[in-house]
């Protein structure tokens, strides 16, 4: 039987873990979907040089938004591991990242996630059940 003590670390745990994979999954979708709206740099800094090309990112709302997200992932993960453990928070964070950045990357994204990914996708989430236990 657990105590109401390590159910309430347990909790606050998995809470921590999932605002960091949360918060930088959306940092990355957002970032990644920004990005596509603004198109190729290349070609936008040939046209309006080094300064064009900046300020078509960072006028672009999606990618400041998305920035937030990621500042907010950087935060959290900071606050994680001033709770908790590096050996649990790191791995488990950066691999459920992973994961849901696959997902994202299927669904709002339309990208083409391969098998090879989808089974480097389960064997991290073994991966983390094992860290877990």
């Amino acid at each position: 039987m657990t105590s109401p003590h390590s159910l309430n670390s347990l909790l606050a745990t998995a809470g921590m873990i999932g605002a960091i994979v949360i918060t930088a999954t959306a940092g990355d979708i957002l970032t990644a979907s920004a990005m596509r709206q603004v198109g190729d740099l290349d070609l936008i800094r040939e046209k309006s040089g080094l300064s064009g090309a900046i300020r078509a990112v960072v006028s672009n709302g999606r990618f400041g938004l998305g920035v937030l997200f990621l500042a907010l992932s950087f935060f959290s993960l900071l606050y994680a591991f001033s709770h908790r453990g590096l050996s649990l928070i790191g791995p488990t964070a950066t691999s459920l990242t992973f994961v849901t950045n696959a997902l994202a990357a299927k669904f709002f994204l339309h990208e083409n996630v391969d098998r090879r990914r989808w089974m480097a996708a389960i064997f991290v989430c073994v991966g983390v059940a094992l860290v877990a236990l």
